[in-house]
């Protein structure tokens, strides 16, 4: 049965959005109504989307190449008083932790495991400690005029390399909290997801073999940080918009503090 096929016979009005809501909800509950219709028509595997149908997962490989530069950068290049103490500590424990989810999927994310999933998010959890810990050090020795933040260079070094280390772990949350992670989405748990990006949204401009990989949610994750709100990327669910929420803020924080401590001591 094809997608047109499904579609036919339905009743006109019932994509018809209630009459008080605005144009942007409007055509969110239509593109939503036009999947709830895929999902309802009894369509054969090989019609629904990849990210509504089991697949092989993603591979491994991206997500660690993000995890390792936010490793290094808590290790080396955050300075000591604002490092989590011990300094090596936090990464020393991200750093077996991946080293062991790796072992366990060495090439594609598709096994589910309670013991694998405690594992990813302790990892996720740990490097979350020692970013907020340093972005938290870094406002308060701003705002106390303490540090190294009396030098221009240094502060913007540091201030961007806490910035980037938090884009990073907010794209490890959303990307592992999305129904119920990588794993839980290669085996089609949930078909209610988390975030409606825009090839959910608008299946006939998408590859029908496409679904959301880790890239998908550090863009999602830079995009929020960058313009402190949503851009092509809905949050669905209350925890998803809290947490976009918090991380606006966060970002809106640190690169207000740091850009204008920067500026007044150039200007100075």
């Amino acid at each position: 049965m094809t997608e047109e096929q499904a579609l036919a016979g339905r009743d006109p009005g019932r994509d018809k959005p209630p009459a008080d809501m605005s144009r942007a909800e409007a055509h969110v509950h239509k593109r939503l109504s036009r999947i709830e219709r895929l999902l309802g028509a009894q369509l054969d595997e090989a019609h629904l989307p990849a990210w509504l149908r089991r697949t092989d997962g993603e591979r491994r490989s991206p997500v660690g190449s993000a995890i390792v530069p936010a490793i290094a950068l808590q290790a080396l290049v955050v300075p000591r008083d604002m490092a989590f103490q011990p300094r090596w500590l936090l990464p020393g424990v991200e750093v077996v932790l991946l080293l062991a989810l790796t072992v366990a999927h060495p090439t594609r994310i598709n096994r589910e495991s309670t013991v694998l999933r405690g594992l990813a998010l302790t990892l996720v959890l740990a490097a979350s400690v020692a970013t907020a810990w340093s972005a938290g050090r870094l406002v308060y020795e701003i705002v106390a005029g303490r540090g190294q933040t009396a030098d221009a260079v240094r502060l913007l070094l540091n201030g961007g390399a806490i910035w980037l280390t938090n884009v990073i772990v907010f794209a490890l949350w959303y990307w592992e909290m999305d129904r119920g992670g990588p794993a839980a989405r290669a085996n089609a748990r949930d078909s209610h997801p988390d975030f409606l990006f825009a090839q959910m949204a608008a299946p006939e401009l998408a590859d029908h073999d496409w679904e959301p990989y880790f890239l998908d949610y550090l863009y999602l994750s830079f995009t929020n940080a960058t313009a402190f709100s949503p851009t092509d990327t809905l949050p669905l669910s209350r925890w998803a918009k809290l947490a976009m929420m918090f991380q606006s803020a966060v970002s809106l924080a640190t690169l207000a503090l740091v850009v204008a401590r920067a500026v007044n001591i150039l200007g100075g």
